[in-house]
């Protein structure tokens, strides 16, 4: 079991900058990818990060050069740093874990006005 625990969303003018929390229950060495995915209204649940347990980190294409994912083992806590926020960036943003079955956090609301 991996239970997650977000923190960091909220309202951000364009141009803005959010960092994004995630705090899991177990060491990451512990599990296998761990990352970011987010869905706004209407549309289906995408990727915008991860990072798998030998340290490779993907992008989506869409957040490539503005989004930093990273990972601090002492605290088993994922973060996503988030720059030059869009209006297009505004959604729900979830925590995901990948550990023999996968696992989700309860999300976080990011709005990006224009």
């Amino acid at each position: 079991q991996v239970q997650l625990v977000e923190s960091g969303g909220g309202l951000v003018q364009a141009g803005g900058s959010l960092r994004l929390s995630c705090a899991a229950s177990r060491s990451l060495g512990s599990i296998n990818a761990m990352g970011w995915y987010r869905q706004a209204p209407g549309k289906q649940r995408e990727l915008v990060a991860r990072i798998t347990g030998d340290g490779n980190i993907n992008y989506a294409d869409s957040v490539k050069g503005r989004f930093t994912l990273s990972r601090d083992n002492t605290k088993n806590t994922v973060y996503l740093q988030m720059n030059n926020l869009k209006p297009e960036d505004t959604a729900a943003y979830y925590c995901h874990a990948v550990n023999v079955r996968s696992y989700w956090g309860q999300g976080t609301q990011v709005t990006v006005s224009s």
